[in-house]
This record gives C-alpha cells, structure tokens and sequence, in this order.
C-alpha cells in the first residue's frame, strides 16, 4: 500500500471527511483491521484565506509548497491538496515536487466522464465558479460545458462556505437556498453539478436533489485509495 500526501486544514471542516472516507475505502478494499497510510500536514487557514480574498495567490502557493514538501520528504508517494480552490495553485506545488499531484478536478472528470455527464453545473467558492483554473481544466481535459450560478447566487454560495460552513455551522435556511441553486442550474439544463468546494458535502447531499450531485471530498478521497492499491 502506498503512502498518502494529505495537505488539509483549508478548512479542517472537510480535512475530516478526508480522512474517514479514505480509511473507510482502505478498510472496504483489504477488509479486517487495515486502515490506510496517511501523512497529514494540516495547515492554519486563517492567513490563507486572508491571501486568498486579497489576490496574493503567490504567498498562498508558498504556503501549499512548504507543505507538500513536508508530506514528501517524510515519505508520502503521492499528495493531494483537499480543497478545490487552492487547486488554483497546483501548478507551484508540482513543480516544487517529484511525487504526483492527485488533482480534484481530474478525479472528478474522469467521473463525469465515465458517466456520460456533458453539461455539468459547479458550486464552490467564487474563486472557483468564476476563475478559469477549474472551469478550463474540466472543459478543456474532460470535454464538459460548464454551468455556473447567476452573480448574486454565486456570492451566496460563497458567503455560506466561508461564513458558515467553514465553521463547521450547518444552517437549514442555507440548505434551502444551495437546493434552490441547484435546482434553477437543472432547469438551465445540466445533466449533474458538481459539489466543488469540500465543505459543501456537510450541507447538501443527493437525498436534497433529482440530479446527480457529485461530491469532490468523496470523488478525491476515493481516488485516493485507488492510487494506494495501485
């Protein structure tokens, strides 16, 4: 079994689901008392997501290098950054690295894929919904149309991320408001949407929709233990 690069903490909220759902599909796969092979290195996400909304993408992907090259130098075979929007800075931390880069929008086009999804919806945070980092990887690698949110709704979905979800604070209003999103981006005709921040997985899940929703924390975490096994 091989040794997995977990850079968490963005927020520890979703580090969480990380961690179980990665043991969780080890034990599923080898059965009894095994458990996966996790190096952590959880970070302190409030100077982050101060770099984040004043556009100092440079000191945040410094932040993810030292990271990543933690995980590598005490043994991880292979990393994953478990958030999607700091997936914006994938590239640094790569090329900072000799161990692959698991990235959470390649796993979650391969899904998209396999599953004969086209037109795809996208809730995250605004970083992610708007920038091209992710939106370009899944259209350009994986053939997807992708659909975002109206400009007040895309800052809705981002104010609940950082303001609650982050906390760790599920608000019932909230759920109404990401089901009604999600429900007004079927009726603008996609095939799924894709849960693309790690956190959201806590408020809504398939049980609150018609269509596919597809959770990163989930897609990620159970690549994850593909690539262990591998």
């Amino acid at each position: 079994m091989k040794t997995i690069g977990l850079i968490g903490g963005m927020s520890w909220e979703s580090t969480i689901g990380y961690y179980r759902k990665i043991n969780q599909g080890v034990k599923n796969t080898l059965g009894g008392l095994h458990s996966a092979k996790i190096l952590l290195h959880s970070v302190d996400f409030a100077p982050i997501e101060k770099l984040q909304h004043s556009g100092n993408w440079t000191g945040a992907a410094e932040i993810l290098v030292d990271a990543a090259k933690s995980v590598e130098s005490a043994g991880a075979d292979f990393v994953l950054i478990c958030t999607n929007t700091m997936h914006k800075v994938a590239p640094e931390v790569e090329q900072s690295i000799r161990i692959p880069l698991l990235h959470i929008a390649d796993a979650t086009g391969e899904e998209l894929v396999k599953d004969g999804i086209s037109k795809v919806g996208l809730l995250g945070t605004a970083f992610t919904m708007e920038q091209s980092f992710y939106k370009d990887r899944l259209s350009e690698k994986y053939g997807l149309e992708v659909v975002i949110p109206s400009e007040k709704d895309r800052k809705l979905v981002h104010d609940i991320i950082y303001n609650e979800l982050c906390l760790g604070n599920i608000n019932a209003t909230s759920r109404h408001e990401y089901i009604r999103i999600v429900n007004e981006l079927e009726l603008a005709g996609v095939d799924a949407v894709i849960l693309g921040c790690t956190e959201i997985g806590m408020l809504i899940s398939q049980e609150h929709s018609g269509i596919p929703l597809y959770d990163t924390t989930a897609i990620h975490a159970a690549k994850a233990v593909e690539w262990a096994m591998s």
